[in-house]
């Protein structure tokens, strides 16, 4: 008898052995997340920010500072033949193979990439209809050359996931109460899954970034919230069976009491951290509620800090085992991330425009005679300059940020 339980268990260990083996994808088992070959992850990473969603303040904008509003912007300068022109430059060269090959080589085996919507559908964005899942195949199979995971990022949704200018809005998040959004994002989601469910590339879907902010702490917005990520994933079920679906809490991402137990078998969770003590009392919600369910967690946004809290934050989440993606990648005349770039001579003459009371066409005009007679060619240079200076090899690494993140920045070779 203790010979045939033996063989038995052997048996039942080896159908389990091959039944994980045959994994074609990453995939969610308790706690961890696993590789296709069955090997325990531990996703180190960063964010792809302001390229398929530009940002204001990554132009040194403050109130300009969402997508359309830097548009128009841009638009009102230069007419919309040369701003049309800029963004195709800025979309073909703010990220490039070089910038994912330069990552991989530092040690990093995830991206996280935002985007907005409205790149996917024929809904404006930049001024137009993009048809943008050429960026998102590009930077797929670049990844895929040099080894990376891609973490899609929904960072504007239908509607308005939060309010604000990050997700390109109306100024509130009626994803949240609009019908017509929350069967909006369904079918977006769903027909990326579709595009993607073969793709082992993509590790899975961010649902939402940074949904319900503080500003609305006053409507009954939260309990909206789980329901809209179920009916997402039931829409990419029905196409895609394979990959992990990544929900983020409330309140930009620190907020996971809205959640209930998991619903779904290949799960994981998301939060945010910004500026604050980088001590394990500032992410123990998380911890707790990874124990308790048993479920992987993803640090998704963290960083714009000084290099010695970044170095501390991110032992604290090596220390605990928690996947992580810092934010951003490159950025502007700006120590506080892993990449630099110059700014543009005269670029300050665009912020002064930009940033100006520009709400009458009588404003509009008198602000281009006012600024030291700013000219349409003055602003296309600059522009110009501005994705020049972006492109990879003109770029450099912010060392003692790359340290704090303890992956190797220091190489810098050219694609063969």
């Amino acid at each position: 008898m203790k010979l045939k339980s033996l063989i038995l268990l052997i048996l039942i260990l080896m159908a389990t052995s091959c039944q994980n083996s045959d994994k074609q994808f990453a995939y969610v088992k308790g706690k961890n997340i696993y590789s296709e070959k069955g090997e325990v992850l531990q996703l180190k990473g960063v964010n792809l920010g302001n390229w398929l969603l530009p940002e204001g303040y990554m132009f040194k904008l403050k109130d300009c500072n969402s997508p359309r509003k830097i548009d128009q912007a841009i638009r009102e300068l230069i007419g919309n033949t040369a701003t049309t022109e800029f963004w195709d430059a800025f979309l073909g060269n703010y990220i490039t193979e070089a910038d994912i090959k330069w990552l991989s080589e530092s040690g990093v085996n995830i991206i996280r990439l935002p985007f907005d919507y409205r790149l996917l559908t024929h809904d404006d964005f930049l001024g137009r209809d993009i048809h943008g899942y050429q960026y998102l195949d590009k930077a797929i199979n670049w990844c895929k050359k040099y080894n990376i995971y891609v973490l899609l990022d929904m960072h504007a949704a239908p509607g308005g996931q939060t309010g604000d200018n990050i997700d390109n809005s109306d100024g509130y998040p009626w994803l949240m109460v609009d019908e017509g959004m929350k069967q909006q994002v369904c079918d977006v989601w769903k027909e990326i899954a579709q595009r993607y469910a073969n793709n082992t590339t993509v590790i899975g879907y961010n649902l939402l970034n940074e949904p319900i902010p503080h500003y609305f702490d006053k409507d009954p917005l939260k309990p909206e919230l789980e329901p809209l990520y179920k009916r997402i994933t039931k829409a990419i079920r029905e196409v895609d069976s394979n990959h992990i679906v990544f929900l983020g809490g409330a309140v930009w991402e620190t907020d996971f009491s809205i959640f209930d137990e998991p619903f779904d078998e290949n799960l994981a969770y998301t939060f945010h951290k910004y500026w604050m003590p980088p001590v394990q009392g500032e992410i123990q919600q998380f911890l707790d509620f990874r124990q308790k369910y048993k479920v992987p967690i993803l640090m998704g946004e963290s960083g714009e800090n000084d290099d010695a809290w970044v170095k501390d934050f991110r032992t604290l989440l090596d220390e605990h085992k928690i996947h992580w993606t810092f934010w951003p990648y490159k950025k502007m005349d700006n120590t506080r991330g892993p990449m630099n770039f110059e700014k543009p001579a005269s670029y300050d003459n665009f912020v002064a425009y930009a940033e100006s009371d520009r709400r009458t066409f009588a404003k509009i005009r008198g602000l281009k005679d006012s600024l030291n007679g700013i000219k349409p060619q003055e602003i296309k240079t600059l522009l110009n300059e501005y994705v020049e200076n972006s492109k990879f090899e003109n770029c450099f690494p912010n060392k003692g940020y790359c340290d704090a993140l303890g992956l190797d920045f220091s190489k810098k070779s050219a694609i063969q």
